[in-house]
Parts: C-alpha cells; sequence; structure tokens
C-alpha cells in the first residue's frame, strides 16, 4: 500500500481532534459509519473520517457481493481472498490515522469525497 498520502491534519482544530477520535474510529467499522455520520455532524475530523469510512464500507460491500457470486471459482476467489487482505489493511490504517489525530487520505479510496 502506498504510504504517501494526502494528509491534512493541520486543517483541523487540535480539540476538535481530540473530542472525536472515538468517532472517527468507528467511522473505519463497517456499518458503525452510520454513528459519526449521525452523532457528530459538526465535527470536521469526524466528518473526514466518516466520509473515508464510507468510501471505504462501500467498497467492502461491493467487494462482498461481488467475491459471494463467486465463490463458487476457486482461482478468481482466491484473487478476491487477497484483495480482502488489501481492504483489512485500509481498515488499519484508517484506525491509526484517525487514533493518532491525523486527518490522512487512504491509500487508492482516499481521494474520493462523498460526505461534505
Amino acid at each position: 500500500m502506498n504510504s504517501d498520502t494526502k494528509d491534512t491534519t493541520i486543517e483541523f482544530d487540535p480539540t476538535d481532534i481530540e473530542q472525536n477520535k472515538t468517532m472517527s474510529i468507528l467511522a473505519y467499522l463497517g456499518i458503525l459509519v452510520l454513528i459519526p455520520i449521525f452523532a457528530a455532524k459538526t465535527s470536521k475530523y469526524a466528518k473526514y473520517h466518516a466520509n473515508q469510512g464510507l468510501v471505504l464500507f462501500i467498497v467492502e460491500f461491493a467487494f462482498s457481493i461481488v467475491s459471494n457470486i463467486l465463490l463458487g471459482i476457486s482461482a478468481v476467489f482466491a484473487i478476491f481472498s487477497l484483495l480482502y487482505f488489501a481492504i483489512l489493511a485500509l481498515v488499519i490504517i484508517g484506525i491509526i490515522n484517525a487514533s493518532s489525530g491525523k486527518a490522512k487520505e487512504l491509500p487508492v479510496i482516499g481521494k474520493y469525497v462523498l460526505l461534505k
């Protein structure tokens, strides 16, 4: 994974970061992305990570559907299994960024903005 992604931490209020780390971590835990979306509406930091988490959740969901369809084809399933580990790595990177107070884009998918 490319760790050379855009870091916009400087644009966020340190108090906002400190107060919303937990909400930001939740953003990377699948459907729990809805918690910071609805519970931390006024936090730019939580919203940033909620956007990253929502994009990741959509990728995970789409991946899950496709991999279930292709489950019977072992060679294709093996490739999708490797992609699952890449998604898991993105989840871990997101949690590390959120818990350490960083607003750093996830590799590959971080540039997409769904929440403004």
